[in-house]
């Protein structure tokens, strides 16, 4: 018979990370509004977002992390999504300060939250030309594809933290200090999307069967003012 803990990795992660994963194809559905308006000084304006967002997801990460022990696992999926709303909130605000809430799509809000986390899964699909990013326009199908990757490396990093829900107040420092530098991180991709040109261009030979019917229009190759 096989070890019981054997068996852990061949149970917990898949589902860890197909939760993970239907957790992130749920959330980029949507971008959020932004009640913030264009700033004339948009790169002090994003830093001031930027503070307050990382200070409260470091208090919102921590206060999930205090539950010890089991209970404490159970706050993982939880505390991603938490973050995750921090974040989008954030990168939502910063594109409206620079005046860019408009071109804000489900490809962008995908780069700022997760480049920094899974950098490759999107290598084929974001290019830096000069001061232009350009954004190939993704079916449901790549979409899933990218989440999959995304997801594959926050479960081997959310089964690592889970440790230490089991010394809860050490645990939740280390936790909301983590969250804090995730959310800069996320801040800083985001400023640098803004001022940055953003193209979007149809991926040859992506029109499939899977692509969401909403994302057809007449043009899709276009270039975003600046802020």
């Amino acid at each position: 018979m096989t070890p019981p803990g054997k068996q852990v990795p061949a149970v917990v992660v898949p589902t860890a990370h197909g939760r993970i994963t239907g957790a992130i194809l749920d959330f980029v559905s949507e971008v959020p509004d932004s009640t913030v308006g264009n700033s004339p000084q948009p790169a002090t304006e994003a830093r001031r977002l930027a503070d307050r967002a990382a200070r409260r997801a470091a208090v919102t990460a921590g206060s999930l992390a205090l539950p010890p022990g089991p209970l404490g696992w159970l706050t993982l999926l939880p505390e991603l999504i938490a973050i995750w709303k921090i974040q989008a909130q954030m990168v939502s605000d910063i594109a409206a300060a620079y005046g860019r809430h408009a071109t804000l799509g489900r490809e962008q809000m995908l780069w700022c939250l997760f480049r920094h986390t899974a950098a490759q899964a999107f290598r084929d699909l974001v290019v830096r030309m000069g001061d232009r990013l350009v954004f190939r326009r993704m079916s449901h199908g790549v979409i899933e594809r990218i989440a999959r990757q995304i997801g594959i490396k926050l479960t081997r990093r959310t089964l690592g933290k889970g440790a230490s829900r089991w010394l809860p107040a050490i645990g939740a420092l280390g936790v909301g200090a983590y969250a804090y530098y995730d959310t800069r991180q996320v801040a800083g991709t985001a400023i640098a999307l803004f001022e940055s040109d953003i193209v979007m261009e149809q991926l040859d030979g992506d029109a499939r069967d899977d692509e969401d019917p909403r994302d057809d229009a007449a043009t899709l190759s276009r270039k975003a003012p600046r802020g």
